[in-house]
């Protein structure tokens, strides 16, 4: 079989495809990966080959982060996001070359991220089946439909493809995820065709942190990571500060993680128990730490629920509020929105204070544990 798997980019985007990536190149299927130029590091890290695609205008991206920045509400960001940004301008800008991809390269199977719009039209206009690789509780996948309906019609007129009210076919497709059933939202219907997985890395062994505490006296660890997108953007970095400030005065040691677009010398001044590091191993760090704050992010929180560690969750932006909410419905964390130092040291203290919340993050991580390996989604293709 082979497969093409597509993705916008951006880690949160790529990184959930892998573990199906890797499970089908074991199984002896030939892989492909159809993304964007920024991704070929890490496609070739994973010892994948990327077809490139294109990227839309800077100017027209710009603009529409321009408006973003100055709208009011979140809700107001995310049609702008989801509908213009991935629904409109990304489509619209990787179509052609993922119908390219179709005639030359010749995939059975599309497997695409669920903001990668464009390679479920290509699949479609040459007859191959196509599925979707979620991030995070399905809820996102709901909303995102919704507001990517109108402009990934618009594209598929512009195509000549037949209009798809409600992005119906999208929807039918099946809907493959590591996200297990008890975070999803009970107000909203799941999404047809849903398979859950296992991440066999959940389970690989963690490599020691570096000596980066001196005398240390076995605190208990706290690791922060508000991803890899925060640390980019002006109007997030504050999330930071008010990590570092919460974590100040608490007995614990601290690793936070700022991504490659943030200086770690810029967060100054710093506590001492605290560490700062652009990219650490999320594996490795979650082994050590007994709780987590991130930002809802689908890696952090899966990541953190997986190693059954609870979490202290500051939502900024995508499906973060959505991610937040299932951690906190589950008895897994606590919410802190918007960030202040002291609430999130208030949240902190109280996981650290009442096992309650461990042990919930665990019942969750044994259920994703229960999954069938993702080895076995070459049968379900």
């Amino acid at each position: 079989m082979r497969a093409l798997f597509a993705s916008t980019r951006g880690a949160g985007h790529y990184f959930p495809l892998v573990p199906f990536m890797q499970a089908l190149r074991r199984g002896g299927h030939e892989v492909i990966v159809a993304g964007p130029a920024e991704l070929a590091p890490a496609v070739a890290a994973d010892g994948f080959d990327l077809w490139e695609l294109g990227d839309p205008p800077d100017e027209a991206i710009q603009a529409v982060w321009s408006r973003v920045r100055q709208t009011e509400s979140y809700e107001e960001g995310e049609r702008l996001v989801v509908g213009e940004m991935f629904g409109r301008l990304r489509t619209t800008a990787t179509l052609p070359r993922l119908l390219e991809a179709m005639d030359q390269w010749k995939p059975d199977v599309v497997l695409r991220e669920i903001s990668q719009f464009a390679s479920a039209l290509a699949a479609e206009r040459h007859g191959v089946p196509h599925a979707r690789i979620g991030f995070g509780i399905s809820a996102a996948e709901h909303y995102g439909l919704m507001l990517a309906d109108k402009a990934v019609n618009d594209v598929r007129a512009e195509a000549g493809l037949d209009p798809d009210p409600g992005l119906e076919s999208l929807r039918r497709s099946p809907y493959l995820t590591c996200t297990p059933a008890s975070l999803e939202d009970p107000e909203l219907p799941l999404m047809p065709h849903t398979v859950r997985f296992r991440d066999p890395a959940w389970d690989a062994a963690a490599e020691p942190l570096p000596g980066w505490w001196p005398g240390d006296d076995g605190r208990p660890l706290v690791y922060i990571t508000f991803g890899s997108v925060a640390g980019g953007e002006e109007r997030f970095r504050t999330a930071f500060g008010a990590a570092a400030e919460a974590v100040a005065d608490l007995p614990v040691r601290a690793l936070m993680t700022v991504g490659r677009e943030m200086d770690p010398d810029a967060l100054r001044p710093r506590p001492a128990n605290l560490h700062v590091e652009p990219w650490v191993r999320q594996a490795d760090a979650l082994a050590h730490a007994t709780a987590v704050i991130h930002h809802g992010g689908s890696g952090s929180t899966t990541g953190a629920l997986a190693a059954g560690k609870p979490s202290v969750v500051v939502p900024m932006f995508a499906d973060q509020p959505l991610n937040a909410a299932a951690v906190e419905r589950a008895g897994a964390g606590l919410v802190v929105a918007p960030a202040s130092p002291q609430d999130i040291e208030g949240a902190l203290a109280a996981l650290l204070a009442d096992d309650a919340y461990t042990r919930a993050a665990r019942r969750v991580g044994e259920e994703m544990r229960a999954h069938p390996p993702v080895d076995a989604v070459a049968d379900h293709l």
